[in-house]
């Protein structure tokens, strides 16, 4: 188990090192906009209540819908 961490670790630490040359040989890389930032948090928040709300309905009516 210790050499798949050990593995996994050194393919992080390489893919961000080749992440920061990439970032010093080309520096502008058309960073995302502040809007697309929040149109995404707010799609996500979004999935992620309608998705506890639907689990919330189902605990809550389990042994109802177990006749259907």
């Amino acid at each position: 188990m210790k050499n798949a961490s050990a593995r996994v670790v050194h393919w992080l630490a390489a893919r961000w090192n080749e992440g920061l040359e990439e970032a010093r040989r080309n520096p502008d890389r058309g960073d995302i906009s502040t809007t697309t930032v929040i149109i995404w948090v707010a799609a996500v928040t979004g999935a992620v209540v309608i998705a506890g709300s639907i689990a919330i309905v189902i605990a809550k009516y389990n042994g109802q819908l177990s006749g259907l």
